[in-house]
């Protein structure tokens, strides 16, 4: 059983014991190497209770095992072997004298167990170094849906939805004179946010092999797809086109501000969160795919239920938002200048998924849609610019819109050079070749997971990775900065991923020489990155 897969009830598997493994020099296509291997016959303790109010009667052991088998020249393939076991639970039953191949378990466990001790089971969470176990059994599980609740409310704060809550607000702003009508749309709204959170989750728990909420961005056409969706909605706000639909239509058109266009809204305001993992949320998410569908659908409706908080609050109190104008011509501009920031993110979008299919890995994707990304958003702010000084009045309002679109412009220009800039690192792109040179080298290996679509991971990468603590760290040797870009059909990049225990991105890991992780995390500081680095290129 793989750490993690859920025993039967009454049951939990914590503190396996693993045996020793030896090294071996092999040439497997890529000269002569030492590789840590198990050989022969291996076996894995993993220690099962039994709760007092344990079902009686057969129970049904399900798991996998995830092993690469090699011989002195080849190895085959990563593989799972399923496997299940039947055993049978007894009141007062007593466990018998051990076997021959129980002779190397060590009892004592079942002490921590009984103990407290949260073992495998416990899932930990990292932020900027600060880290905290919770454990999922009993009244753990009720923390563990908060902390997933506080992550699905940080992903508002992500540059993935940020564009749009302008919008919502807009919307909110337009219903606020009504305010049952305002709360109706907000629930709503929330519903449609939840909704989406749900179905993800029950597609993880469902179909085999979706595991993750960003998985949907790694296929292109899904990426290009929700691209053009923003598209129709940004160029429809600005006034570029009026289509007369059937009237059954304008029931779900998110503008007319009815039910069920405020349920589509928050559906899609979910879908764009997706390529973004907030702080706190991938730990949980992680964990709660290996789980059962119940724990699957309710870590993530709480996840949902943290990013729709937001839009009920302001719904519920609509003086928050009375200030912005409802009609007129301010209205107009603030909207068409919110439609042109809408399309640089369908830029966005479209250019990412077009990078995802052009590129062959591990070769790095294209950057050169980030100009059109940037060109978008210098005509928003250049529009609002001149929409502030043929209707603004005062000096003071001219000032302040004027400085804001001068900031639009400048921010758009600095993100088109920083985005297509190579930057200050060199780094190799991974193969498993490449990786495990690497390590035979003596080196750390700083492991950077990211995707083109994942603006968490440029914001990271930008931000700490390529601060000037970290690229001098990087210059002093002893340690291959290298990129898995999951952007297109990258299954080496996927699995190693995988082999490392998550399931979303942005995710950071700085190996030691002998492959042990001396950092693991999403969201992290240069300090943190540097101290990582001399740990590992210390062992």
């Amino acid at each position: 059983m793989r750490p993690g897969m859920p025993p039967p009830d009454g049951t939990a598997a914590v503190l396996v014991q693993w045996p020793a493994y030896s090294t071996i020099d092999a040439d497997v296509g890529d000269g002569r190497k030492p590789y840590a291997v198990f050989s022969g016959q291996t076996v894995i303790y993993l220690p099962l209770t039994v709760a007092a109010d344990a079902p009686t009667g057969p129970a049904t052991l399900k798991g996998y095992v995830q092993l690469q088998a090699c011989d002195d020249s080849t190895c085959v393939a990563p593989a799972d072997i399923p496997f299940s076991v039947t055993v049978t639970v007894e009141p007062g039953a007593t466990m018998g004298a051990p076997g021959p191949q129980f002779a190397a378990f060590d009892p004592s466990v079942f002490a921590a167990i009984h103990a407290g001790a949260p073992g495998e089971t416990a899932v930990r969470f990292d932020i900027f170094g600060r880290t905290f176990d919770i454990d999922p059994s009993g009244t753990g599980f009720l923390l563990l849906l908060l902390v997933a609740a506080a992550g699905g409310l940080l992903l508002n704060f992500t540059p993935c939805v940020l564009p749009v809550i302008p919008l919502k607000i807009l919307s909110i702003s337009r219903a606020a004179g009504h305010p049952r009508r305002c709360l109706a749309l907000g629930l709503a709204l929330s519903a449609g946010v939840v909704l989406f959170w749900l179905a993800l989750g029950a597609g993880m728990s469902l179909i085999s092999g979706f595991t993750s909420a960003n998985q949907l961005f790694q296929y292109p056409v899904f990426t290009i797809g929700v691209g053009a969706v923003i598209a129709v909605m940004a160029l429809g706000m600005c006034g570029a086109f009026n289509i007369v639909l059937p009237q059954r239509v304008y029931m779900v058109e998110t503008k007319k501000d009815t039910l069920p266009g405020a349920v589509g809204f928050g559906v899609m305001t979910a879908v764009l969160s997706t390529p973004c993992t907030a702080p706190l949320m991938g730990a949980a998410a992680a964990w709660a795919v290996t789980e059962s569908p119940a724990t699957v659908l309710g870590v993530f409706g709480s996840i949902g239920a943290g990013m729709a908080l937001p839009y009920l609050i302001l719904s519920a109190k609509p003086s928050l938002v009375e200030r912005v104008p409802r009609s007129g011509p301010a209205s107009d501009a603030l909207k068409t200048t919110m439609g042109l920031l809408l399309l640089a993110a369908a830029a966005y979008f479209i250019g990412s998924g077009l990078s995802g299919a052009m590129v062959t890995a591990p070769d790095p994707p294209s950057t050169l849609y980030w100009w059109v990304v940037a060109a978008c958003a210098v005509g928003a702010g250049g529009y609002m610019f001149a929409r502030t000084m043929a209707l603004a009045k005062s000096i003071r309002t001219r000032t302040a819109l004027g400085a804001a679109s001068a900031l639009i412009v400048a921010i758009s220009v600095g993100v088109g050079v920083r985005m297509t800039d190579k930057g200050p690192i060199p780094w190799v792109y991974y193969t498993p070749e490449r990786f495990a040179d690497a390590l035979a080298r003596g080196d750390a290996v700083m492991l950077d997971f990211t995707a083109e679509w994942c603006l968490n991971c440029k914001t990271l990468e930008k931000t700490v990775l390529e601060s000037s603590t970290v690229v001098a760290r990087i210059a002093k040797g002893g340690v291959v900065p290298m990129k898995v870009d999951i952007t297109g059909n990258n299954d080496p990049g996927r699995a190693k991923l995988k082999d490392a225990g998550r399931v979303t991105i942005p995710f950071l890991v700085v190996y030691a020489p002998s492959g042990t992780p001396t950092l693991e995390s999403d969201l992290y500081t240069p300090a943190q990155v540097v101290e990582a680095i001399d740990r590992a290129a210390a062992k």
